[in-house]
């Protein structure tokens, strides 16, 4: 009989860890996801979440660093666009407005500026990167640099 309940409880220890491991999988795919954005408006996301999106293999936003003047950059940037000039670099931008559009700069001053432009622009899926540059360093991130 003691041999039995030492079965279950082996079975159901096994069976709470697996629930365990699976459900910890669930949540960090769940951070490495933008989240909606309120109709008219961008999102902030942290430094923390861009990290994990860019890991991701299906990367599927454009990466704007829109300050100035040029302090580096995160890795992984796809676009130098400086803040004031956004509308006049349309050209460069996604032509789908539905297009997600991650927009960041040293302190967050000049992406949140950039970030309502685009949200003028008739972007839908706009976020700013909270903190900038300076929040991607604190975090213990490196910035990279390109010739200029």
């Amino acid at each position: 009989m003691k041999r039995g309940w030492t079965y279950f409880f082996l079975i159901a220890a096994v069976g709470v860890l697996a629930v365990w491991a699976l459900a910890g999988r669930s949540s960090s795919k769940a951070s490495a996801s933008l989240p909606e954005v309120p109709a008219g408006s961008y999102a902030d996301i942290s430094v923390e979440t861009l990290s994990a999106l860019l890991k991701a293999e299906d990367r599927s936003f454009v990466l704007i660093n829109v300050h100035i003047p040029y302090a580096g950059e995160i890795p992984g940037t796809d676009l130098k666009i400086p803040y004031n000039q956004i509308a006049a670099f349309q050209d460069k931008l996604p032509q789908d407005k539905n297009a997600p559009i991650v927009v960041y700069c040293r302190s967050g001053a000049m992406s949140e500026y950039a970030a309502r432009t685009l949200v003028e622009l008739g972007y839908t899926r706009v976020y700013n990167v909270s903190g900038g540059m300076n929040a991607w360093q604190r975090a213990g991130y490196a910035l990279s640099f390109s010739d200029r």
